[in-house]
């Protein structure tokens, strides 16, 4: 008997272990000339095969040869979700005159949790085997799928071979398979297919009903310690709880909505002392002036001042920066229209994070209520997927952050704003829609445009109306970012060709223009040193292109020139404040301090103590420093300009910035809507704001018609005159 039960116990576990098992990560197990279990992707341009002579280890490797510029890889989806804090993919790579691109291997968790493709490695050129890795944090708890592979973007050869796939170290046929607890909130399936909500009234009566259902929906979601344990699956509750107040008289309203409290079960409080150096207080004056019976009132008053869990299920905050992180917001991604009660749900969980987690809520130009109000009807008569992801969208620029928009490839957005592409670059100058480059120099020149052409009209639409009619969809700090959004798409159509009229030395014209698939485009990609001699005197840095580890090698030949431009008119490619902050200046200086909520009370923004650069001494850098920002100049370009900027030889060149500093925190919506917001609040060391008004420079040049039709970059020329001053 003994026997007989031991042998399929044996083999369960044999089961178990080779269902944890990856094959074919030396790809040494081919197919027709292509690896088995690995899935091509990519354009046609490029062609993936077996290679037998050209490899790191075994027999075998894979070869993706490109002729022409674009994309192909490989792709293998991982079979299980695995516990642990990090996972890493490694492998070699070999490769052969790579251009207009990169090589690497890449590592996606969905959904939107990590991505990693070694873009920012910028591995080209010739270069021998090596081995390369990525590494994401895990999330276990919110993963679907783990996909591993490797690419090549641009043109020429990539080998690679021996891939290896760790958690925490351990090779991964080691590693725990994850399985999810069964909670309160997983195991509620009622409204899996549906919220079984339709035909929602908007008369005056219920659209009062529902914001107030909204108010407290969110309050409760944050501030009751029950629900904020994790006891209730809140997305569900509101779908209880919303047919019990559609359509009933105040009165009863309230009476339902604190028998509903009663239910979530009692809880202790815990007076909170009072905070030092507030920023925001959380706005609850709602509870008192919204006109609730005074059981119902009493009942959420009472909950200010609840014992919260130190971690909320809906909620938590990152090590370190203490920006939110909207861990558990489940995001339905399989509805793509949701139906009314989802379409509600997605408008509650909105506009109660930004309520209680957006450090910059103080800045939003209305009352945030009122805004519920206006967007009630707005999701709900929502006909299609396009008018539900539109009214997201209208919602998420309301709060006027340039981090916020709905990211990703959306392609209810794509096909609104135009999937096809004009081979223009647009800048605004002057007020005015200017060609400043081409995607494509080809493609460009056959389009008969000329930079320094001021567009006018697209498709019998004036520019100005275009834009007039777009503003309320273009998430921004700004004004100067809302164009600088604007541009990016404003020639984007559906179609193949669109009609334009332009003035070009003040003569108007009209031309119809071809319009390109993004493989079409093949679009030009520019990669600029970090480092140059402007002359023999005059260092320029670009930040786009930043090492931290070429720092002192660079700071090295540049240590005795009379000046050094750092150009931040793109995003830092490294964070290196601290680091590249003290070779500036001699002595310590205070830059930024920043502001942070809890789960104790949501809503509640303090600052923190003030942040420093160090200096560098007698051995920092001596000469005049110019510094030289625009619109484009966003998020850690802005904090490092900050930093710089305290040196006391520097000076920081041209037009207000992105006006959107401090690390991002996203924000899933139903029907797998990403959108984000700045997670932690930003300011000068005198509490001043950064936030919408962006960096502000000393000297501001904005370019013109003329510099642009001329090819001259007038802020970098006003620098020189200065530095050379």
């Amino acid at each position: 008997m003994k026997t007989y039960f031991i042998i399929p116990l044996l083999l369960l576990g044999m089961a178990s272990f080779a269902q944890n098992r990856i094959e074919n990560l030396n790809f040494e197990s081919t197919e027709n000339n292509l690896p088995k279990i690995w899935k091509i992707i990519g354009d046609s341009s490029a062609k993936v095969s077996a290679d037998t002579k050209e490899k790191q280890e075994g027999a075998t490797s894979i070869l993706i040869d490109a002729t022409e510029n674009g994309f192909k890889g490989l792709m293998y989806t991982l079979p299980q979700n695995y516990a642990g804090k990090k996972i890493t993919l490694s492998g070699y790579i070999k490769t052969e005159n790579i251009s207009d691109g990169f090589a690497g291997l890449w590592l996606r968790i969905d959904p939107e949790i990590g991505f990693d493709n070694m873009n920012k490695q910028g591995l080209k050129g010739t270069n021998d085997w090596k081995k390369y890795e990525v590494t994401l944090e895990m999330s276990p708890q919110n993963t679907q799928k783990i996909v591993v592979g490797a690419l090549l973007s641009g043109k020429g050869k990539m080998w690679v071979d021996n891939l290896k796939i760790t958690v925490d170290g351990k090779d991964i046929e080691n590693v725990k398979i994850f399985e999810q607890k069964i909670t309160k909130i997983n195991s509620d399936k009622e409204f899996d297919n549906g919220s079984k909500i339709a035909n929602i009234n908007l008369d005056k009566n219920n659209v009062e009903n529902i914001k107030k259902l909204g108010l407290i929906w969110g309050y409760l979601k944050y501030y009751h310690p029950n629900v904020a344990a994790g006891n209730y699956n809140w997305d569900y509750e509101l779908f209880r709880i919303y047919p019990k107040i559609s359509g009933v008289s105040a009165n009863e309203r309230d009476q339902i909505l604190s028998n509903w409290i009663k239910n979530l079960g009692e809880f202790q409080t815990a007076k909170n002392s009072e905070p030092k150096e507030v920023k925001i207080r959380p706005d609850l004056d709602w509870i008192s002036h919204s006109g609730f019976s005074k059981e119902l009132t009493d009942q959420l008053l009472q909950l200010k001042d609840a014992k919260r869990p130190k971690t909320n299920y809906y909620v938590d905050f990152i090590n370190g920066v203490k920006n939110p992180d909207f861990k558990n917001e489940n995001p339905y991604e399989k509805m793509t229209y949701p139906d009314e009660g989802y379409r509600l749900l997605s408008l509650f969980r909105y506009w109660n994070i930004i309520q209680y987690y957006f450090p910059y809520k103080n800045l939003i130009d209305e009352d945030w209520k009122g805004v519920l109000t206006e967007f009630i009807p707005k999701f709900i008569n929502a006909k299609d997927e396009t008018e539900y992801t539109l009214a997201s969208l209208e919602i998420i620029a309301r709060i006027h952050d340039t981090h916020a928009g709905v990211w990703g490839n959306n392609r209810a957005l794509s096909k609104y704003f135009g999937e096809r592409y004009s081979p223009v670059k647009l800048i605004f100058a002057e007020n005015k829609a200017v060609v400043n480059d081409f995607y494509n120099d080809n493609l460009g020149k056959e389009s008969g445009l000329q930079k320094g052409d001021i567009i006018t009209e697209i498709n019998g639409k004036s520019v100005d109306n275009i834009i007039k009619n777009r503003l309320k969809y273009i998430p921004a700090s700004n004004y100067p970012t809302q164009l600088r959004n604007i541009a990016y798409n404003i020639l984007n159509s559906n179609s193949e060709t669109i009609t334009i009229k332009f003035s070009r030395n003040g003569k108007e014209e009209s031309k119809t223009i071809k319009t390109y698939t993004l493989s079409e485009l093949k679009s030009k990609k520019e990669e600029k040193p970090f480092f140059k001699m402007l002359d023999n005197n005059i260092a320029y840095v670009y930040m786009g292109s930043v090492d931290s580890k070429k720092l002192d090698e660079t700071f090295n030949q540049i240590k005795n020139t009379k000046g050094l431009v750092i150009d931040f008119r793109n995003y830092p490619s490294d964070f290196v404040t601290v680091k590249m902050g003290r070779l500036l200046k001699p002595s310590l200086t205070e830059f930024v301090k920043l502001t942070t909520t809890d789960s104790s009370q949501p809503g509640l923004f303090t600052f923190t103590s003030t942040l420093k650069i160090p200096g560098e001494g007698k051995s920092s850098y001596q000469g005049k420093i110019a510094i030289l920002i625009n619109e484009i100049t966003q998020s850690s370009a802005e904090f490092h300009t900050m930093a710089f900027r305290t040196a006391p030889n520097a000076k920081v060149f041209g037009s207000t910035t992105a006006g959107a500093d401090g690390n991002v925190s996203k924000i899933m919506l139903p029907g797998n809507i990403s959108t984000m917001i700045s997670g932690i609040g930003v300011y000068y060391p005198d509490g001043k704001e950064t936030q919408r008004i962006g960096i502000v420079p000393d000297v501001e040049v904005k370019p013109t018609i003329d510099g642009i039709k001329n090819n001259k970059d007038e802020v970098m020329e006003k620098a020189l005159d200065w530095i050379k001053s």
